[in-house]
């Protein structure tokens, strides 16, 4: 009986310790970027990662596409093709 309990109890250890060691907080890169010359024209990627937002007139097509298949009460595949030829033909079906 004595060595089922040393086995349970070194199990709930390791099982405890190893998610006590996945719970750490990592410590920050020390690591230093060197920052680009003012002589290269290479534009920095890292604030230029921002998804690009639709252009207001490119949102008003497709509103006025899906409010066109609303009205004629498409869905699905029907509908799906009714907007692309819509917005093909600029927001007039």
């Amino acid at each position: 009986m004595r060595i089922a309990t040393m086995f349970t109890t070194a199990a709930f250890v390791a099982l405890f310790s190893v998610s006590a060691m996945a719970q750490t907080a990592t410590t920050p890169s020390t690591t230093t970027t060197t920052t680009p010359s003012a002589t290269t024209s290479a534009p920095s990627t890292t604030n230029t990662m921002k998804p690009k937002a639709m252009k207001p007139a490119q949102t008003a097509v497709s509103k006025a596409c899906s409010a066109q298949a609303d009205a004629k009460g498409l869905h699905g595949k029907a509908r799906a093709k009714f907007r692309s030829d819509c917005k093909k033909n600029g927001g007039k079906a």
